[in-house]
């Protein structure tokens, strides 16, 4: 094996008769460190924009979530979640209950989802990081408050230091709905906002939070509940804990944890994630085309080194694995200082932001994290195209 590197080592550094052959062997690298830089570059800033995702959930969203499988409320004084308050592991449960409300303010009126919690969720939320303005505090001494999201603010003018309570209109639990005075179907209630948050997009314009009795008055509700948010123990196994609650509570509750109470939008991630790793591979492959007609120019050009080779006792085979080497050689350069670079860029925008996230948003740069596991997935895809271009031209002059 020596044998063979060497002088594909040598032909491959080597001035050859035709410049041309140079030059292409060069853009051939060239094209190769530029596509396996972007694959790393590409990669590592979607890896970015999925951390986010779920450093932004962390805050909003409990690392397990109970919900009934059927209907939308149920009472958790059963002695099913007695067992599960029981859990070792677990560092609160929180009942909530989420429902649809219309709001108005000053005249302007929103459909949004209220979201009442109690004091265990107060105790081990983390909204406090999300909030932009004002502060995530539902009491005020006997005085009931709100904290809305950013884009519910928005739309309805909302200013946390302005005196104009905001109104809660919600169908009655029970009756028929007057089709002359459509107000008399709905009940309402008054609360002051006290902050304002802002986590993501879609969830700024759809959730407010007040405390859980509000929301109870509101739809005449007792100990009902439509969620159970858990909070475990930073040491906790989750898998294990939420296979042990599916257990207790059985078919009729669904336990999710916290990538699957965002399954849709972390799929859409691995799913565009995929889709431009595929697009860009497909450029890189054609880019290693460059190489392909390079080799095989090279082999046209040594067929008297072959002869010579011939003479001293070198097989078929030998000769195909110098050049074999020497064309796999240009896609191995290429890759590992494609490699490098890519790092580099990333981690210089990791550490310095040097492209900035236009808009307003929650970050001022684009957000960037190398996983390894893809780096390496990155340079054995770049590896197995480089190996292939080379023993296609390799394959056919040896059949000639």
């Amino acid at each position: 094996m020596k044998l063979p590197f060497f002088i594909a080592r040598r032909y491959l550094f080597a001035k050859k008769s035709h410049n041309v052959i140079n030059i292409i062997s060069l853009i051939s690298a060239i094209g190769i460190t530029i596509g396996t830089a972007a694959l790393v570059v590409v990669m590592s800033v979607f890896n970015g924009f999925v951390d986010l995702g779920e450093s932004l959930y962390r805050i909003s969203d409990s690392d397990l979530r109970i919900t009934p499988t059927t209907g939308k409320i149920f009472t958790p004084q059963t002695p099913e979640f007695e067992k599960v308050r029981q859990l070792s592991g677990i560092a609160s449960f929180a009942e909530v209950v989420e429902e649809n409300v219309l709001l108005e303010y000053r005249g302007y009126q929103n459909v949004a989802t209220i979201k009442g919690v109690d004091s265990a969720f107060l105790s081990t939320t983390n909204m406090w990081q999300a909030m932009v303005d004002g502060e995530f505090q539902l009491w005020h001494g006997d005085l009931e408050q709100a904290v809305i999201g950013r884009g519910i603010a928005y739309k309805l003018g909302i200013g946390i230091h302005f005196v104009d309570p905001l109104h809660v209109y919600a169908p009655k639990r029970e009756g028929t709905i007057s089709l002359i005075n459509p107000q008399a179907s709905l009940v309402s209630e008054y609360i002051f906002p006290a902050g304002i948050f802002a986590i993501e997009q879609s969830y700024d314009n759809a959730y407010l939070f007040v405390p859980i009795r509000f929301v109870r008055n509101l739809f005449d509700y007792t100990n009902e509940v439509s969620a159970i948010e858990i909070q475990l123990d930073k040491t906790a196994n989750a898998d294990k804990i939420q296979q042990e609650i599916r257990k207790i509570l059985g078919k009729d509750f669904v336990v999710k944890n916290r990538y699957e109470q965002q399954e849709i939008i972390f799929r859409m991630y691995k799913t565009e994630k995929a889709v431009v790793y595929s697009i860009l591979l497909f450029m890189l492959l054609i880019i290693s085309c460059n190489a392909l007609g390079s080799l095989a120019m090279i082999i046209i050009e040594k067929k008297d080194d072959v002869f010579t080779l011939r003479s001293m006792g070198a097989d078929d085979k030998m000769i195909s694995r110098i050049f074999l080497l020497e064309g796999w050689m240009i896609s191995l350069l290429g890759m590992i200082v494609g490699v490098i670079i890519g790092l580099l860029l990333a981690w210089a925008q990791q550490v310095f932001g040097l492209i900035a996230m236009p808009g307003n948003f929650l970050v001022n740069a684009y957000p960037v994290s190398i996983h390894w596991s893809d780096v390496a997935l990155i340079a054995l895809t770049v590896v197995s195209i480089g190996y292939l271009t080379a023993w296609l031209p390799v394959r056919f002059a040896k059949s000639k």
